[in-house]
């Protein structure tokens, strides 16, 4: 075995104690994913543990990786990422990837938080309601993606024109105007749930977009995709990349 002193020293941090029953079953294959993804990978850019992990979770969410998923919570939370984060990831998931593919997510997530002795419910984040929250997600919009946003809950063609309102006020007014993650978390967030599930790409253009917008440039975005890519493979991380290149062509226009 070669798993490298880097590789070893950051599993420990993720897992401490733990000894992988690969290590017995498969270990040739396991040095080398070790030191790829805890190694090679991380030692790239200068991406936070914490900020790591939240794209990892959110990744894995996207790619449906739910046995990894489960394995990662208390991984994430050696790094720095906190209860309510997590919920908020998994919640903000609904909204782009459906409660059919996240439901099992959610249950992980409660399974692994009752085990470690997190008393649930977490704090209440909403800061919305039913009356207010089209109008909130309006403004969600038109802070992330600007002006051009105002009035799109009333655009589009009539039979459609519900689909863009849910946009507003469940997607946006429901999800991204809670606590727990800022805007730019949840734009990453998003941009992972695209990436690794994808066939999504004319949104994630749009949202690699609306990243680089609020501040979580093109530089930060092409380090998502690296440090995400041992998660989804090449195919879906390079298609990541033309997106955002995509966008960032676009806005240097």
């Amino acid at each position: 075995m070669a798993i490298s002193e880097n590789a070893q020293s950051y599993h420990e941090k993720m897992f401490p104690g733990y000894v992988s029953k690969f290590l017995e079953t498969d270990p040739e294959f396991i040095e080398r994913f070790d030191n790829f993804a805890f190694d090679e990978v991380v030692q790239t850019g200068d991406m936070d543990g914490r900020t790591r992990f939240m794209a990892i979770l959110a990744t894995l969410l996207g790619c449906q990786g739910i046995d990894e998923f489960r394995a990662m919570i208390p991984a994430a939370m050696n790094f720095g990422v906190t209860p309510v984060e997590i919920k908020e990831i998994v919640y903000q998931a609904v909204a782009y990837l459906g409660i059919g593919r996240v439901f099992p997510f959610l249950k992980a997530t409660n399974e692994v938080l009752e085990a470690k002795g997190i008393q649930l419910p977490l704090e209440g984040q909403a800061t919305t309601t039913t009356e207010n929250r089209l109008q909130a997600g309006e403004q969600a919009q038109i802070d992330i993606f600007g002006e051009g946003m105002r009035g799109f809950a009333q655009s589009g063609p009539e039979e459609s024109r519900h689909i863009n309102h849910w946009l507003v006020d469940n997607c946006f007014g429901d999800y991204y105007t809670r606590r727990g993650l800022d805007y730019r978390q949840r734009e990453m967030i998003t941009f992972c749930f695209l990436a690794a599930q994808g066939g999504c790409e004319p949104q994630l253009t749009s949202h690699a977009a609306a990243n680089m917008r609020i501040g979580n440039d093109k530089a930060f975005l092409i380090q998502v995709i690296s440090q995400c890519l041992p998660y989804i493979g090449y195919p879906r991380s390079l298609n990541a990349l033309r997106c955002v290149n995509d966008a960032a062509a676009k806005q240097a226009k």
